[in-house]
């Protein structure tokens, strides 16, 4: 668990690229970077305060603030995200940031929209891309600027936008970005809803409803931990193929279930069960007051965000989930190791 930063003082307030580049850097210290689009919350908190204890007390934390209009297919939304800029430096600095880089949108992109940007590629067609086109370019295009800018030696990103993490790390990969990338996992209130900048926009009749996300994904983990524990006793335990039938005219019907369920448990189509586990959940809130709209529920490998097959039964998998409750897009999701107990 990281440990709180207590910053010597406000961080400093960066609007231009020259004053980004004017910020004294110490010699032979580490510069990490938290790329934020404002309107901070704990979960921005967390990433600031990882980055802080990976830079240590001698190196430099930059925190970016920029709502990236190339990533917004309506104006209405990129009207619609909240600037809390105050807010964002108070937030950044509490958790150990040494300076916040504000650009404007004319410094960021002069002369209007850039004629060159960066192609996400295959990926970026693939669930949130099918759903916003065009979102992944703009997304990696700002990104990629920013390294530049920032120059750090370490950046870090939520788990939360799981596909967008992937796509980064992929265009480090093959562009020979001089960058690390990292991870810091996801944040939840205390109810298990993820925490986002869209949240706000949540009735309590729709919160209620939301909650069904983290629940489906919690139940699908849930699940695929009872199924590696069964496999476990099967593997430990075998069962003759007549112990069950043996048992149920007994009257053993506990024991007799337990066997069946042991005999049974090699053959299960494993990311099946794990999507069945949570599409009842969802299924179910589709049916509340205030009901949830499934836009996409995927089990996907983590590399490409291909879907996997329904057999598929070892390796690292991510669950990821989109909805809309009301007039807000939510998404959320949760690493899975499907061949291992979580």
């Amino acid at each position: 668990m990281t440990t709180p930063a207590t910053p010597a003082g406000p961080a400093v307030l960066l609007r231009t690229a020259a004053e980004l580049e004017a910020l004294p850097r110490p010699a032979g210290a580490r510069r990490a970077v938290v790329m934020t689009m404002g309107a901070l919350h704990e979960g921005h908190a967390a990433l600031v305060r990882t980055a802080r204890e990976v830079a240590g007390p001698h190196g430099q934390v930059v925190v970016t603030v920029f709502v990236n209009p190339l990533q917004f297919g309506e104006a209405a939304d990129l009207d619609r995200y909240p600037r809390t800029l105050d807010a964002d430096l108070a937030v950044a600095a509490a958790a150990g940031a040494d300076a916040v880089f504000a650009p404007s949108v004319e410094e960021v992109y002069p002369g209007g929209d850039p004629q060159v940007r960066i192609t996400a590629g295959p990926m970026a067609e693939r669930l949130e891309g099918a759903s916003r086109p065009g979102h992944f370019d703009g997304m990696l295009t700002v990104v990629a600027k920013l390294l530049h800018l920032t120059r750090p030696d370490e950046a870090f990103y939520g788990q939360k936008d799981a596909q967008q993490l992937a796509l980064i790390r992929r265009m480090v990969r093959d562009l020979n970005f001089g960058v690390e990338i990292t991870a810091a996992p996801t944040v939840r209130d205390a109810d298990g809803l993820a925490l986002s900048s869209r949240n706000r926009f949540l009735s309590a009749e729709e919160r209620s409803t939301a909650l069904a996300l983290s629940r489906a994904l919690f139940a699908a983990r849930d699940r695929l931990a009872a199924l590696h524990a069964l496999r476990e006793r099967a593997t430990a335990e075998p069962v003759a193929p007549g112990r069950a039938a043996g048992l149920d005219a007994l009257g053993e019907t506990r024991a007799a279930a337990d066997a069946q369920a042991l005999a049974q448990a090699g053959p299960v189509r494993t990311a099946a069960v794990v999507r069945d586990a949570a599409r009842t959940v969802l299924a179910e809130a589709a049916g509340a007051q205030v009901p949830l709209v499934l836009d996409y529920l995927a089990l996907v490998d983590p590399a490409d965000f291909t879907e996997l097959p329904d057999d598929r039964d070892e390796g690292g998998a991510i669950l990821a989930v989109a909805a809309r409750v009301g007039a807000t897009r939510l998404i959320d999701n949760i690493p899975l190791n499907l061949g291992a107990s979580s």
